[in-house]
């Protein structure tokens, strides 16, 4: 083999381990969503643009959410928003803002996704009764 071959081997390796940890290892940032107003709805700004930002939101269980997710792209895959376990579907709007409001009523850790499954998120819901740390989170899918 050439030197050129070698580099080029090298270089594509190298691309390929990126694609691999980006995908597989990487954890993206938390949000603990902000009580807003008299009624107490937790709301939380995501940015939809290559991936959901912050892609883990935290709430807390039977209170309002609203998500307001602002899609600054118009890749085909960010067109929707999909909650399958709380059956939730929302078209994203490119360039627009987008609320999505719910009220959890059980804890757990529920996926959210694009309509072709591309980009991911996790939504958290804490009990009502969690004592929130700012510094730490009992949930593996954020630290």
């Amino acid at each position: 083999m050439t030197l050129a071959q070698y580099i080029v081997t090298a270089v594509g390796l190298a691309a390929i381990a990126g694609v691999l940890w980006y995908f597989l290892f990487s954890r993206g940032s938390a949000v603990v969503a902000q009580q807003t107003g008299a009624g107490g709805v937790q709301e939380v700004r995501i940015l939809v643009k290559g991936g959901y930002t912050p892609d883990t939101v935290v709430v807390q269980a039977g209170k309002p959410v609203r998500l307001q997710f602002y899609r600054d792209e118009t890749a085909d895959c960010s067109e929707r928003v999909v909650f399958e376990e709380l059956g939730i579907d929302v078209p994203l709007p490119a360039f627009q803002t987008t609320a999505v409001e719910f009220t959890p009523s059980e804890p757990g850790e529920f996926r959210f996704r694009c309509g072709m499954n591309m980009l991911k998120g996790l939504l958290v819901v804490e009990p009502a009764t969690a004592d929130r740390k700012p510094a730490a989170s009992p949930h593996k899918f954020h630290e």
